[in-house]
Protein backbone atom coordinates (compact mmCIF):
# COMPACT_ATOMS: atom_id res chain seq x y z
CA UNK A 1 0.00 0.00 0.00
CA UNK A 2 2.78 2.35 0.94
CA UNK A 3 4.73 1.75 -2.29
CA UNK A 4 1.10 2.00 -4.58
CA UNK A 5 0.79 6.05 -2.39
CA UNK A 6 4.30 7.01 -3.36
CA UNK A 7 3.77 5.79 -7.00
CA UNK A 8 0.80 7.81 -7.28
CA UNK A 9 2.49 10.78 -5.53
CA UNK A 10 5.03 10.32 -7.90
CA UNK A 11 2.53 10.51 -11.29
CA UNK A 12 0.88 13.54 -9.83
CA UNK A 13 4.51 15.50 -8.66
CA UNK A 14 5.30 14.10 -12.10
CA UNK A 15 2.60 15.79 -13.94
CA UNK A 16 2.45 19.41 -12.89
CA UNK A 17 5.68 19.80 -14.79
CA UNK A 18 4.08 18.35 -18.32
CA UNK A 19 3.13 21.51 -20.17
CA UNK A 20 0.08 19.82 -21.85
CA UNK A 21 -3.70 19.69 -20.88
CA UNK A 22 -6.20 16.86 -21.23
CA UNK A 23 -7.18 13.63 -19.53
CA UNK A 24 -5.72 12.03 -23.02
CA UNK A 25 -2.54 13.14 -22.53
CA UNK A 26 -2.32 12.48 -18.90
CA UNK A 27 -3.34 9.48 -19.43
CA UNK A 28 -0.78 8.59 -22.19
CA UNK A 29 2.08 10.05 -19.41
CA UNK A 30 0.59 7.92 -16.79
CA UNK A 31 1.48 4.64 -19.73
CA UNK A 32 4.65 5.54 -20.53
CA UNK A 33 5.67 6.14 -16.73
CA UNK A 34 4.35 2.58 -15.47
CA UNK A 35 5.53 1.01 -18.40
CA UNK A 36 8.98 1.93 -17.60
CA UNK A 37 8.56 1.40 -13.97
CA UNK A 38 7.67 -2.42 -15.23
CA UNK A 39 10.71 -2.71 -17.50
CA UNK A 40 12.68 -2.04 -14.58
CA UNK A 41 10.93 -3.88 -11.94
CA UNK A 42 11.34 -7.20 -14.32
CA UNK A 43 14.97 -6.58 -13.76
CA UNK A 44 14.81 -8.49 -10.53
CA UNK A 45 12.41 -10.94 -10.78
CA UNK A 46 13.96 -14.31 -10.45
CA UNK A 47 12.99 -16.72 -13.72
CA UNK A 48 15.57 -18.36 -14.46
CA UNK A 49 16.76 -22.02 -12.80
CA UNK A 50 20.81 -21.31 -12.44
CA UNK A 51 23.45 -23.87 -10.47
CA UNK A 52 25.46 -20.69 -9.01
CA UNK A 53 29.12 -20.35 -7.74
CA UNK A 54 29.61 -18.77 -4.97
CA UNK A 55 33.03 -17.91 -3.26
CA UNK A 56 33.89 -20.50 -0.38
CA UNK A 57 35.39 -17.30 1.65
CA UNK A 58 32.87 -14.32 0.68
CA UNK A 59 29.95 -16.00 -0.40
CA UNK A 60 30.37 -13.27 -3.46
CA UNK A 61 28.75 -14.88 -6.32
CA UNK A 62 31.46 -16.27 -9.07
CA UNK A 63 29.87 -17.28 -11.88
CA UNK A 64 26.24 -19.32 -12.76
CA UNK A 65 25.44 -22.26 -15.35
CA UNK A 66 21.67 -22.11 -16.79
CA UNK A 67 19.74 -25.15 -16.59
CA UNK A 68 16.45 -26.73 -16.39
CA UNK A 69 14.79 -28.32 -13.62
CA UNK A 70 15.64 -32.14 -14.57
CA UNK A 71 18.59 -31.41 -15.87
CA UNK A 72 21.45 -33.23 -15.00
CA UNK A 73 25.06 -32.20 -14.43
CA UNK A 74 28.63 -34.02 -13.29
CA UNK A 75 31.58 -32.93 -11.92
CA UNK A 76 35.18 -34.58 -12.40
CA UNK A 77 38.30 -34.46 -10.69
CA UNK A 78 41.40 -36.07 -10.93
CA UNK A 79 41.85 -37.94 -7.45
CA UNK A 80 45.47 -36.62 -5.56
CA UNK A 81 46.57 -39.92 -4.63
CA UNK A 82 45.65 -42.25 -7.42
CA UNK A 83 45.81 -39.79 -10.06
CA UNK A 84 42.50 -41.62 -12.03
CA UNK A 85 39.61 -39.67 -12.57
CA UNK A 86 36.21 -39.60 -10.30
CA UNK A 87 33.09 -38.66 -11.81
CA UNK A 88 29.93 -37.27 -9.65
CA UNK A 89 26.77 -36.66 -11.51
CA UNK A 90 24.16 -35.00 -10.19
CA UNK A 91 20.31 -33.91 -10.95
CA UNK A 92 18.24 -30.87 -9.74
CA UNK A 93 14.79 -30.97 -8.60
CA UNK A 94 11.79 -28.79 -9.02
CA UNK A 95 12.16 -27.62 -5.57
CA UNK A 96 15.67 -26.87 -6.45
CA UNK A 97 17.60 -29.91 -4.15
CA UNK A 98 20.34 -31.65 -5.35
CA UNK A 99 20.83 -34.70 -6.37
CA UNK A 100 23.53 -37.12 -6.76
CA UNK A 101 22.39 -40.34 -8.33
CA UNK A 102 25.51 -41.78 -10.01
CA UNK A 103 29.77 -41.80 -9.08
CA UNK A 104 32.22 -43.54 -11.54
CA UNK A 105 35.63 -44.30 -10.18
CA UNK A 106 38.90 -46.69 -11.07
CA UNK A 107 40.64 -47.55 -8.09
CA UNK A 108 39.36 -48.33 -4.47
CA UNK A 109 41.62 -46.51 -1.37
CA UNK A 110 41.44 -42.93 0.13
CA UNK A 111 37.77 -40.87 -0.22
CA UNK A 112 36.44 -43.93 -2.50
CA UNK A 113 33.64 -46.22 -1.43
CA UNK A 114 34.48 -49.90 -2.13
CA UNK A 115 30.44 -51.02 -2.09
CA UNK A 116 26.97 -49.62 -2.85
CA UNK A 117 24.60 -48.57 0.22
CA UNK A 118 21.20 -50.15 0.58
CA UNK A 119 19.16 -49.89 -2.98
CA UNK A 120 22.05 -48.82 -4.91
CA UNK A 121 23.73 -50.34 -7.84
CA UNK A 122 27.41 -50.88 -7.76
CA UNK A 123 28.76 -52.16 -11.22
CA UNK A 124 32.19 -52.92 -12.99
CA UNK A 125 32.23 -51.18 -16.41
CA UNK A 126 35.11 -51.03 -18.70
CA UNK A 127 37.53 -51.05 -16.52
CA UNK A 128 35.92 -49.00 -13.95
CA UNK A 129 33.49 -48.72 -10.72
CA UNK A 130 29.80 -47.45 -11.23
CA UNK A 131 27.28 -47.08 -7.88
CA UNK A 132 24.38 -45.95 -9.51
CA UNK A 133 20.72 -45.69 -8.55
CA UNK A 134 21.96 -43.33 -5.86
CA UNK A 135 19.52 -40.55 -4.04
CA UNK A 136 22.33 -38.58 -1.83
CA UNK A 137 20.20 -35.33 -1.45
CA UNK A 138 22.04 -32.20 -1.00
CA UNK A 139 20.47 -27.70 -0.58
CA UNK A 140 24.22 -27.33 -1.91
CA UNK A 141 27.90 -28.71 -2.46
CA UNK A 142 31.02 -27.51 -1.02
CA UNK A 143 33.58 -28.02 -3.77
CA UNK A 144 37.39 -27.46 -3.80
CA UNK A 145 39.27 -26.71 -6.78
CA UNK A 146 42.28 -28.66 -6.93
CA UNK A 147 45.51 -27.39 -6.55
CA UNK A 148 47.87 -30.00 -6.27
CA UNK A 149 46.06 -31.84 -9.19
CA UNK A 150 44.21 -29.53 -10.84
CA UNK A 151 41.71 -30.97 -13.17
CA UNK A 152 38.27 -30.40 -12.30
CA UNK A 153 35.76 -30.11 -15.00
CA UNK A 154 31.89 -29.88 -15.47
CA UNK A 155 29.80 -31.55 -17.56
CA UNK A 156 26.24 -30.71 -17.84
CA UNK A 157 23.60 -32.14 -20.24
CA UNK A 158 19.50 -31.62 -20.85
CA UNK A 159 16.87 -33.65 -19.33
CA UNK A 160 16.17 -36.30 -21.90
CA UNK A 161 19.44 -37.88 -21.93
CA UNK A 162 22.14 -38.59 -19.17
CA UNK A 163 25.14 -38.44 -21.30
CA UNK A 164 27.15 -35.05 -20.53
CA UNK A 165 27.20 -33.31 -23.67
CA UNK A 166 28.62 -30.25 -22.35
CA UNK A 167 32.16 -29.87 -20.48
CA UNK A 168 34.77 -26.78 -19.36
CA UNK A 169 38.03 -27.10 -16.97
CA UNK A 170 37.48 -25.12 -13.78
CA UNK A 171 40.12 -23.37 -14.30
CA UNK A 172 38.59 -21.39 -16.80
CA UNK A 173 36.53 -19.67 -14.18
CA UNK A 174 38.02 -20.79 -10.48
CA UNK A 175 40.59 -19.95 -8.64
CA UNK A 176 43.17 -23.33 -8.08
CA UNK A 177 43.02 -24.35 -4.62
CA UNK A 178 40.07 -22.31 -3.58
CA UNK A 179 36.55 -23.51 -1.93
CA UNK A 180 33.31 -22.72 -3.75
CA UNK A 181 29.48 -23.31 -2.63
CA UNK A 182 27.12 -25.05 -5.12
CA UNK A 183 23.78 -24.04 -5.04
CA UNK A 184 20.67 -23.94 -7.37
CA UNK A 185 18.41 -21.17 -7.57
CA UNK A 186 16.45 -18.76 -9.66
CA UNK A 187 18.48 -15.80 -10.76
CA UNK A 188 16.77 -12.63 -12.28
CA UNK A 189 18.26 -10.41 -14.95
CA UNK A 190 19.73 -8.43 -12.88
CA UNK A 191 21.97 -11.28 -10.93
CA UNK A 192 23.09 -12.51 -14.37
CA UNK A 193 23.95 -9.73 -15.21
CA UNK A 194 26.22 -9.36 -11.91
CA UNK A 195 28.10 -12.78 -12.96
CA UNK A 196 30.08 -14.89 -15.37
CA UNK A 197 27.99 -17.55 -17.48
CA UNK A 198 29.73 -20.74 -17.82
CA UNK A 199 29.48 -21.57 -21.07
CA UNK A 200 31.26 -24.21 -23.91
Amino acid sequence: MAGSAHLGIGCRLFFDFIPVKGDFMQKKWLFILLTIALMISMLFIPFRTALVFYDGKTNNQQAFLILDSGDYFGITFTHSIHLTDVVEKYHITDDNKIIQYEMIYEEFGIGMPNDAMVDEEFEYIDGKYHIKNMTNEFDYLNIRNGKKVSNHRLSWGNSDERTDVHTVPFNDYFIPGNWYKLEVKQMSLFEQLKGVNIHE
